[in-house]
């Protein structure tokens, strides 16, 4: 039975952690305000003081326009904080599960990324994130690097949540149709996580980086009508149009990657897990969804 440390509980992953890892041990997962990742020895205190014998830390600064104007508090909980947490499971001799983006990768091309192809952050959040693998990877602790996409669930702030909203107030809508990549649902990322851990009773040669998103792709244009179709269908109001834009015809302060989609044969291949279709795990997520 693992004592863990599970950080960012109040995040849409880290709600959906604290559910998924039961079983598995005694999860300590305290708030922000009981655990401040923008300071390290406040955070290196508190490992200590638990010893865990496993740390999984979903927490992240997430604004990623925000970033733009604040690199710093971006690296602070993206960057350095990772750091601590993976210089004091090397001291413990514990592993790390750490969540990384497809924001790491330039976002050029239609090919499918692979974990070992080169990275090129297209904005600040991307930088910050990579920064957190490359701490991770340099301490020499046990440790998953586990990089998701286009994260959403029936709490928080998400794409999800903002289109059913818009749906109520809207009767049209444009949405970008040239940026690809898998939707994932935040329980998905959580399950599987699970799944990992009561599967490794040791981590001889598994660390690394691995994908961790749902299967198939689509464009925000194509998660839209999606998320419409179902809510139509069970009496939602929608929006009589929903038109699809280039990404220039939106322009935000951090560049988006048109070409998110992440290969997830290595996921399969070292754990033996196949994570269900983007369009499974939105209709059970809406399940949960009033």
């Amino acid at each position: 039975m693992h004592t863990i440390l599970l950080t960012g509980v109040n995040g849409q992953v880290g709600h959906e952690l604290k559910r998924s890892l039961q079983g598995l041990g005694t999860i300590h997962a305290p708030d922000r305000a009981g655990l401040d990742l923008a300071d390290p020895d406040a955070l290196r205190a508190a490992v200590r003081a638990l010893k865990p014998t496993l740390i999984v830390n979903p927490a992240a600064y997430t604004a990623v326009d925000k970033a733009e104007s604040e690199a710093d508090a971006a690296h602070a909980i993206n960057a350095s904080a990772p750091a601590v947490l993976a210089e004091e499971a090397r001291r413990l001799g514990i592993p790390l599960i750490h969540y990384s983006t497809d924001y790491v990768y330039s976002g050029e091309g239609t090919a499918a990324w692979r974990e070992d192809d080169p990275v090129a952050p297209p904005n600040v959040y991307g930088a910050s994130k990579l920064a957190g693998e490359e701490a991770i990877r340099a301490s020499g602790c046990d440790h998953l690097i586990l990089r998701t996409s286009w994260v959403y669930g029936a709490r928080g702030k998400n794409f999800l949540l903002t289109m059913l909203k818009l749906g109520r107030e809207r009767e049209a809508l444009n949405v970008v149709a040239d940026q690809v990549g898998a939707p994932t649902w935040c329980r998905s990322i959580a399950d599987l996580t699970a799944h990992i851990v009561a599967g490794r009773p040791d981590w001889a040669g598994v660390s690394g980086v691995y994908h961790l998103v749902n299967g198939g792709e689509t464009s925000w244009h194509g998660f839209a009508a999606a998320i419409f179709a179902l809510a139509a269908a069970r009496g939602d109001k929608v929006p009589a149009t929903l038109g699809a834009i280039a990404t220039e015809a939106y322009p935000t302060p951090a560049r988006r990657p048109k070409n998110s989609r992440l290969q997830l044969d290595k996921l399969r291949d070292t754990f033996g897990l196949v994570p269900p279709s983007w369009q499974d795990a939105l209709g059970m997520c809406f399940e949960d969804v009033r």
